[in-house]
């Protein structure tokens, strides 16, 4: 596989087109984000960890039945990818109350949901990723009905595979952001990343944060976090 020019930078990683059209190679960055862009910083060896995790994960969904656009891990920083059309979505899966839902409503975080929370933002940053319902989605033509019932099947089963995934690390999966993409057949698959950047992770037993929440609260010890997350998940 021959990586050729830049297509894309975003907020953590670079995209590059290949000698293959259907496939590109996605560069992870230690370039840290929060508020939208108004924060930013790095965070030393994150790249590679947020790589690493999202392709174990990618690889144990694929075996579970849920479709992703990995194709194969090259190095520490860069996998090979499906090339998609991303579904302007952000997917947040929520089985505790944390963040913004906290904030929004006025609960305190550490709620454990009777059953898990979806909502549905609209991916752009010039608007602030507002929260958008089904019915909008439809209407702005960011989706059909039936792909937005194809993406809640899949987020839910993501959930499912990831909560029972983690406890055995001693972690709760308090929740999560998933995007999804089109191949040029239209198959929804899912893409992006799953990492500490997309999730929030506690320990079970201390509730410890360890996930970007510590970048964006600036609680610390980020990188350890991310270490330790790479630590029980990958045994690295």
């Amino acid at each position: 596989m021959v990586k050729k020019e830049q297509l894309y930078e975003g907020k953590a990683k670079k995209v590059f087109a290949t000698d293959d059209p259907e496939v590109v190679i996605v560069d992870y960055k230690d370039d840290a984000t929060a508020f939208n862009g108004e924060k930013k910083g790095t965070i030393t060896g994150k790249g590679a960890i947020n790589n690493q995790m999202t392709n174990h994960l990618m690889r144990k969904l694929e075996e579970a039945g849920v479709p992703t656009h990995f194709v194969e891990e090259l190095s520490e920083r860069e996998t090979a990818v499906k090339k998609v059309s991303i579904v302007p979505l952000e997917v947040i899966i929520r089985n505790l109350s944390a963040g913004s839902f906290s904030k929004r409503y006025g609960v305190e975080e550490g709620i454990v949901f009777g059953q898990p929370t979806i909502e549905f933002s609209y991916k752009d940053d010039a608007l602030g990723d507002p929260l958008i319902n089904d019915y909008h989605a439809v209407a702005l033509g960011l989706a059909t009905w039936d792909e937005i019932e194809r993406i809640k099947k899949y987020a839910f089963a993501v959930n499912d595979f990831l909560k029972e995934t983690l406890l055995a690390c001693g972690i709760t999966l308090v929740d999560f952001k998933l995007e999804f993409g089109k191949l040029s057949d239209g198959t929804i698959v899912l893409a992006d990343e799953i990492s500490p950047d997309t999730c929030r992770f506690w320990d079970v037993k201390t509730g410890e944060k360890l996930d970007k929440d510590r970048f964006r609260r600036d609680l610390g010890n980020v990188e350890g976090a991310y270490q330790e997350m790479a630590r029980r998940l990958l045994g690295k």
